[in-house]
């Protein structure tokens, strides 16, 4: 095995057993598709890259061998390349990414001109039904022409995705290997929670003190997003209702940002009552009480100050009352019990709360879910 493969699967395993065949046009964005290629591989991906005559010009494709292990095709010999990755057979990829696009090759893919590898390629690959995701990266008003517009939508009408770029500094930019590792993740990934609605409860909540101070529970808010997001991937459309947190909810997440857990309670009762919920996970560090009473303004710091709390409603409890037939995954967690004890505690609360499912965790355990 080519050393650079070393890499493969150590992210995760979305693409595990998936091959991609990463198409490059002369676009300055193809410095970035370097990355993108060890990132996907990172993944899971196994990785074979096609060049245009003109990219050959911007990055060699040394370097791409290199990035990921396989032999770079720059020209269409008696392997007819091709076929051999975008053919009618069961070794051909399972994905064609042409990344970056210039408005040159985006165009003449939507007339189905194929007169580089890269574009005879995408043609095999459309002819064979392999999926086609496409990239577009050049100057902005490029991207504008509205000929170069009319193309993209031809091209999405014809079931080829594209990843919109990065508009900045007068420049339609190549999008993120980020996104671009999402976009193409959510494409390839099973699809098992197709025409579901889940709904994700994530991060802590917060009931104030004064109009300054808080009291919370310790919550980084990534399970649950990490949740929601694999519930995207999977098909389901997903509705995220978060704490504060400092992360960016999943792309195509239905999003609702909230504070206290009265916040909470009223989103979530709304989505239960109007909405049908096949799945709620509640994956929320929800605040246990609240200020009996809250303070206005600011409490001087330089005084004694005693504070009676009363506790919050727990939203856990409500969502079989509100939807019996939603499926409920419900959370505990606790501090420095043993398996035993841990285990009984959270079939108790399962009982309790109607739960489908709950997840235990000890937080006193290092690496432990929350």
């Amino acid at each position: 095995m080519h050393p650079s493969k070393d890499i493969i699967g150590t992210k995760g395993q979305e693409l595990q057993g998936k091959r991609i065949a990463l198409s490059i046009t002369g676009s300055v964005g193809c410095l970035r598709s370097v990355d993108l290629a060890r990132e996907l591989m990172r993944h899971g991906a196994e990785v074979f890259v096609i060049m245009s005559e003109e990219a050959t010009k911007l990055v060699t494709p040394a370097m791409f061998e290199w990035a990921t292990g396989n032999s770079v095709a720059t020209e269409l010999t008696g392997k007819i390349e091709h076929i051999w990755l975008a053919g009618e057979h069961e070794e051909s990829c399972d994905l064609i990414l042409v990344a970056p696009a210039t408005g040159n090759s985006l165009s003449k893919i939507a007339c189905g001109i194929d007169d580089t590898p890269v574009l005879s390629t995408v043609t095999s690959a459309i002819g064979s039904g392999i999926p086609v995701m496409i990239v577009p990266a050049m100057h902005e008003s490029m991207y504008k022409n509205p000929f170069i517009l009319e193309n993209i939508e031809k091209l999405k009408k014809a079931n080829i995705d594209v990843i919109e770029p990065v508009r900045e500094e007068g420049k339609a930019k190549i999008a993120s290997v980020d996104t671009m590792v999402e976009m193409i993740i959510q494409k390839l990934y099973k699809k098992d929670l197709q025409d579901m609605t889940v709904l994700v409860t994530a991060g802590p909540t917060i009931e104030y003190i004064d109009d300054i101070r808080y009291i919370t529970n310790k919550s980084s808010g990534k399970m649950g997003f990490a949740l929601a997001r694999d519930a995207v991937r999977r098909g389901a459309h997903c509705v995220l209702v978060s704490g504060p947190t400092k992360l960016t909810p999943p792309a195509d997440c239905e999003y609702f940002p909230v504070e206290t857990t009265e916040e909470m309670l009223q989103v979530v009762t709304t989505q239960l009552e109007d909405n049908n919920i096949d799945i709620f996970i509640g994956a929320a560090a929800v605040a246990d009480w609240k200020m009996k009473k809250q303070e206005k303004g600011k409490l001087p710091s330089s005084k004694d100050f005693t504070v009676e709390l009363t506790p919050t409603e727990k939203i856990i409890e409500k969502v079989k009352k509100l939807s019996p037939a939603t499926v409920l995954v419900a959370f505990k967690a606790e501090h420095g019990l043993n398996e035993k004890q841990l285990t009984a505690k959270s079939y108790e609360r399962l009982h309790q709360v109607q739960a489908d499912y709950i997840v235990a965790n000890d937080v006193s355990e290092p690496d432990s879910g929350f």
